[in-house]
């Protein structure tokens, strides 16, 4: 008896991908997905060397050099460089590197409390945390979400939605009924 392969399974249900054993040539054969996958490339290839070189170059206070900055203003540039280069290198331009350097400055200030405001003086914890929080970009903003309203309370608009939805049926509220039979 042969195992036949469920052609509509995504990911690990199907792990060949409908695939016949060493057909490894892509079924993206149009020119624009293919020009679109190669820019897509050259991009990450970009992005994968020009971040851990930033964070080398930061290492080495080639900045501190070429703007003859002091140590005192050094230091803080140094700290986030690395949080934004390795939200980036861990995620997406400006949205991961972005969201790392906040957080990192949420921790550095005691506003949000997930490691001592003095171990992120630690280029390692600085280079891994913004690495985590760009990988996992978009549940690091998802989490503050929670806590921005937690701290702020939610939007008007989600507690009437909330309202609308628990309101008994009336003249104000005709929606309350519908679907339910």
């Amino acid at each position: 008896m042969t195992k036949q392969s469920n052609s509509s399974a995504f990911g690990q249900a199907d792990p060949t991908d409908g695939r016949k054993p060493f057909e490894w040539p892509s079924k993206y054969i149009d020119p624009i997905a293919i020009k679109k996958q190669r820019s897509e490339a050259i991009y990450l290839g970009i992005l994968l060397f020009l971040m851990p070189m930033l964070m080398v170059a930061l290492w080495l206070e080639f900045p501190k050099y070429w703007f003859h900055l002091p140590d005192a203003k050094y230091a803080p540039l140094m700290k986030y460089g690395f949080a934004w280069a390795a939200g980036t290198l861990g995620g997406v331009l400006f949205i991961s590197g972005g969201l790392s350097f906040f957080v990192l400055a949420l921790i550095s200030s005691g506003a949000l409390r997930i490691f001592d405001s003095k171990a992120t003086n630690s280029p390692a914890l600085i280079i891994g945390l913004g690495f985590l929080v760009g990988y996992f970009s978009d549940s690091a903003i998802a989490k503050l979400t929670e806590v921005a309203e937690t701290l702020f309370g939610t939007t008007r608009s989600k507690e009437k939605h909330k309202e609308g939805e628990n309101a008994p049926p009336s003249e104000g509220n005709p929606t309350a009924d519908v679907g339910k039979e």
